[in-house]
Order: C-alpha cells, then structure tokens, then sequence
C-alpha cells in the first residue's frame, strides 16, 4: 500500500448506528490468512453482509446502493473493540474508507487506523447524533473532515473539533509512517549531532 496523505476530505458517508462493533465483526477470524494489507475489503463485516450462500444481505448497509462510494463511516460508541488485530483497519481502508466517526474508539483499534491511514475521529454522543441525523435527512449529504483544523462540519454549518496525536497528525498529513517521519528529520538529526559532537 503506497503512504497517502490526507488534509481535508469532503464525502458522503455511511450510517452504522450500532454500538460495540468488535473487530470480530469488522473482518472474522477465518479470513486473516494474507499477509499483506490488500484483498481485506471485500470480506469487512462478512457475516452481516453476506448469507451464508455469499448473496449479499439486502439490508445490510454496505450493500445498499445509496451508500456506494462513501469515503466515511460513521458508526455508532465503542467501534474496534476486542481482539488487536490490525486487519480491522486494514479492511475498512481497503474497502474505500478513509475516515472513521464515532464517539468513542478501543485504544488498539485507534493505532492501528491512524498506522493505515484511516482517521478515527471521535466526536461526542451528541454531535455523532446529528451526524447520523443530516445522513437520514439526506443520504448523500457532504461531510467535511478537515484534518489541518481538526473539525468536522456538517452541510448544515453544524460542527465540532476532534482530538489527535500531533505526531500522527503530521503522519497522516505528509504521507509518512514511523521510518519515513524519521528520515524526514534527517537533517535535524545530522545538525544536532554535528553541534554535540565537535568539541574544541
């Protein structure tokens, strides 16, 4: 997967109004076979979005049309929880999302997104309620995720800021992951080492 950058992301999103959405359900155990980051998006919440015949479940959001080509999910307190698995994140960026609203994220889960180049943005019970009020309202409504500001806001004006690690804001921002931030300070390294290095 090539590093991507992000700064502000204007796109519909996709409503999954459930709490305790466990990795589990994200993508099952039984297809954590790969080992590279590809492939995992056509398997994210299986088991809710395909019968056991592999038809897809009509009521499923993932499979509703209206929601096709969403670059955000909204879901509802406590996404990512349970097991560590890392191919959670690697799913959701794989299928399309970018950015991940809910009001509250397991601590592991959030790493491991923010590693993916996948923006969990927590926001408070409330604003997530009108979140999904301005999706219901209009399916296709446009949210605004600005990263360099660290808000999102609404069609309607509606807005709020999210917290983030400065460092993986600078991550996310320029594309890198841990090694490239550090080849980025290169030339800082090399001055300060020059400046505690050369004693008279």
């Amino acid at each position: 997967m090539a590093n991507e950058t992000l700064h502000k992301l204007v796109a519909s999103a996709t409503p999954l109004p459930i709490e305790n959405i466990d990795t589990d359900q994200i993508i099952p155990a039984r297809f954590l076979k790969a080992t590279t980051r590809e492939g995992f998006g056509d398997n994210l919440f299986r088991d809710w979005r395909y019968n056991a015949d592999n038809t897809p479940k009509a009521d499923f959001v993932l499979n509703n049309p209206t929601y096709a080509g969403a670059q955000i999910l909204v879901a509802g307190k406590n996404f990512g929880m349970g097991s560590s698995r890392e191919h959670a994140a690697w799913a959701i960026h794989d299928y399309g999302f970018r950015v991940v609203i809910s009001s509250f994220f397991a601590d592991i889960f959030k790493n491991n997104a923010l590693n993916t180049f996948v923006l969990p943005a927590q926001v408070s019970d409330a604003f997530l309620a009108e979140v999904f009020k301005a999706i219901e309202a209009n399916p296709h409504t446009q949210i605004t995720v600005d990263l360099e500001n660290q808000e999102i806001v609404l069609e309607n004006g509606v807005k709020e800021s999210f917290a983030i690690n400065a460092y993986k804001k600078a991550c996310l921002m320029n594309g890198y992951d841990d090694i490239d931030y550090l080849l980025s300070l290169n030339e800082e390294i090399k001055q300060y080492d020059l400046a505690h290095t050369n004693f008279e």
